[in-house]
């Protein structure tokens, strides 16, 4: 999602796009995944429903990858995770990297989930993150 102004925190993702304050963006992107159960995979991850969700199968790291066909701006992004729902499967650690390819990612924010429901804003230039 890309914002013009600072998100408030523990704002609504949904309620901000329809204020026009955010404009998701991720339909614009490839999205793949380094794993995943059948049945759970992008398509659940993308959905907009609380009640489905992506879950890995394999070995760690479980990564999400998020490409643009060009050269795009992301000054926030918005994860869900809900450990009531998904439990073992709920990251412990969310860690967003970006560069142009993926052997120049760099590490720009890591995040603990804590194991809780939450959504977690990582942004860019929009909060000081």
């Amino acid at each position: 999602m890309a914002t013009a102004t600072k998100t408030p925190p523990g704002a609504d993702p949904k309620q901000l796009e329809r204020t026009g304050t955010v404009r998701e963006i991720g339909s614009q992107a490839v999205w793949s995944l380094s794993s995943c159960k059948p049945g759970f995979g992008v398509d659940q991850l993308r959905d907009d429903n609380l009640e489905t969700y992506w879950q890995s199968d394999g070995s760690q790291p479980h990564l999400v990858n998020i490409q643009f066909r060009r050269k795009t701006t992301v000054k926030m992004l918005c994860i869900y995770a809900d450990y009531k729902s998904d439990e073992s499967y709920t990251p412990s650690k969310i860690s967003v990297r970006v560069g142009n390819n993926f052997h120049n990612l760099q590490e720009i924010r890591v995040r603990n989930t804590d194991h809780v429901t939450v959504i977690i804003y990582v942004c860019g230039g929009c909060c000081g993150g």
